[in-house]
């Protein structure tokens, strides 16, 4: 089969069984009385494909109709003027792909009540954002104002709430409108440090402007709807983020989910997904069934047998060559430096140490100066340059490395992304180790090497790292490593690692393999042939625990979203 008619054949099938799916659901549901409504908000996760977190927003909806929850769909029709997946890099200004991506969300959404909400300007806010700096635009906040607003633009077969008056009830709440946009444009711009320039700060305006029209409407929409609860992903991007905010001053539940760590599973929190939080109960203690398991994993981990966000980011992997080991020998001891990719650490959970990865790798400079009887290599993120993607970084370790001449120096080796090199060998032959906030900081806690941690990760919240608490104290304690003959790690580190990492991979990824496969493009997938039977919670240990979790809540907020032990 062509190379170019294989990915069309594959969108047509998975137009297919999502509109028959979609019939299915819709001609078995019936609302039960006494359960709230639910509002699902995903507008950042795809445009025209169906992405990971599409397919889990579209899944768990199809999941609560048949349950009997009253499912309503906040939608994108045009509602920004920049969206984050539509945000051209090489030019600013090129409008977003709406037309495609609204095709796609009628698809997604066939037979669902959706409210479609369009782009209504704030005269008052652009004027207000005239003339701003960068900075100024990072920390604009804004008081929402008492308006009435039409909302003729819903679509009036699907909607119940279409051509009604609603009223802003944010009303004297001031929206940190900057502060909330910020991440997402440096996501978008695949780079923390962001110019002052012209064509970014008209970026940035747009994402406000953006972002104030999503609040003005979202709380709108919350009031005419009153739901019980309201699901969204990742919270981060803007428009989720600006969705979630709104919702908190309604004091409506929140839910946030996000990729999780095993293929084609994803997690659900109460909290703030992508930070991960993870309840491990304080007696918890693996069984012997349940370490076979988790190395029969690692022991995959290590050899580079792992996908994340359904990309395989170690096509290949290479061990240690004689070259390389004869540089390690003439020097006193090794120390890996691992970075991570900038999109991932402009997100606000990660920089509470310094104040981005670069400022530690200063820091980290000036220790390769000071300690040339130290070899320390740094080691790129294998995802900093995906090959054939938008995911390439534009503000990348690749280019730091070379502007500030760590390359030259005697002491440093610098293994680019695309070189697949095993890291874990590193590890192994390291006096300690330097990361960012990258999962590879747990896995060499788990195979008992000291590590300092320079981000906040999500395996930070249980002891399994040294995180100092400050830039200085980062630096003593590295001086402190370098110097001495031997480290002590506390015996709790890799024990709490091997735990944390056993909760992360089979009790709260929940998996959504009985209903996905690949899709034909990186990060994309397709459904499954199933019946609308598989998402009954009685037929779906998955959907009995999202479901449970979102409708259900009785347990503790620390016991939701886990799957029962398989072990």
């Amino acid at each position: 089969m062509s190379l170019r008619i294989r990915p069309r054949l594959y969108a047509w099938e998975n137009r297919r069984r999502v509109v028959s799916m979609a019939r299915q659901v819709a001609a078995h549901s019936q609302e039960k009385s006494g359960v709230g409504p639910v509002v699902l908000f995903n507008a950042s996760a795809r445009l025209t494909g169906l992405s990971l977190n599409a397919a889990f927003s579209l899944l768990t909806s199809w999941g609560m109709r048949l349950a009997g929850a009253p499912v309503v769909h906040f939608v994108c029709q045009a509602g920004m003027r920049h969206c984050v997946q539509g945000t051209n890099r090489e030019d600013y200004h090129a409008p977003p792909p709406c037309a495609d991506c609204i095709a796609q969300s009628r698809r997604l959404n066939t037979h669902a009540n959706v409210h479609w909400f369009k782009y209504q300007p704030d005269p008052e806010l652009a004027a207000a954002l005239a003339g701003l700096s960068m900075t100024e635009l990072g920390d604009f906040k804004y008081s929402g104002k008492r308006l009435t607003i039409s909302n003729t633009e819903t679509d009036n077969r699907k909607s119940k709430i279409e051509n009604r008056k609603f009223v802003i009830s944010y009303e004297g709440a001031e929206i940190p409108l900057g502060s909330l946009v910020l991440p997402s444009l440096r996501w978008a711009l695949r780079r923390y440090e962001l110019p002052d320039d012209k064509d970014t700060r008209y970026l940035m305006r747009a994402y406000i402007q953006s972002a104030e029209n999503i609040a003005r409407q979202f709380s709108a929409f919350l009031d005419e709807v009153k739901p019980s609860v309201v699901v969204i992903f990742n919270g981060i991007l803007y428009p989720e983020a600006i969705a979630r905010w709104v919702a908190q001053q309604h004091g409506i539940r929140v839910i946030t989910y996000e990729v999780a760590f095993q293929p084609y599973s994803a997690f659900f929190t109460d909290g703030e997904a992508t930070a991960y939080p993870i309840h491990i109960p304080d007696d918890f203690e693996l069984s012997p069934e349940q370490n076979v398991r988790l190395d029969g994993y690692l022991a995959k981990r290590f050899q580079g047998d792992f996908t994340m966000a359904g990309i395989r980011f170690w096509p290949e992997m290479h061990g240690l060559d004689e070259a390389f080991l004869q540089k390690v020998a003439r020097f006193k001891q090794l120390v890996p430096v691992f970075t991570n990719v900038v999109y991932d650490t402009s997100q606000v959970h990660a920089n509470r140490v310094f104040s981005h990865m670069f400022a530690w790798l200063e820091l980290a400079l000036e220790l390769m100066r000071a300690h040339p009887e130290t070899l320390f290599v740094i080691r790129s993120h294998p995802d900093e340059m995906r090959p054939g993607t938008r995911k390439q970084s534009r503000q990348s370790v690749r280019a730091w490395v070379a502007q500030t001449g760590a390359i030259d120096l005697e002491n440093v080796i610098y293994i680019d992304s695309q070189e697949y090199i095993n890291s874990y060998e590193l590890i192994q032959r390291s006096k300690f180790v330097m990361v960012y906030n990258s999962s590879i900081g747990m896995e060499a806690a788990i195979l008992g090497v000291p590590v300092l941690c320079g981000g906040k990760a999500r395996y930070t919240q249980y002891p399994m790292v040294f995180l100092p608490a400050s830039p200085q104290a980062y630096r003593e304690q590295a001086e402190d490593f370098l110097a001495a003959q031997e480290i002590a790690v506390p015996p709790e580190f890799p024990h709490n690692a091997r735990r944390f990492l056993y909760y992360q991979l089979f009790r709260a990824a929940l998996p959504f393999e009985a209903y996905l496969e690949s899709g034909g493009r990186l990060g994309f997938v397709n459904l499954k042939p199933f019946s609308w039977h598989d998402l009954l919670v009685e037929n779906s240990p998955t959907m009995k625990v999202i479901l449970d979790g979102i409708l259900r809540p009785g347990d503790s907020v620390d016991e939701r979203f886990l799957m029962p032990d398989q072990s």
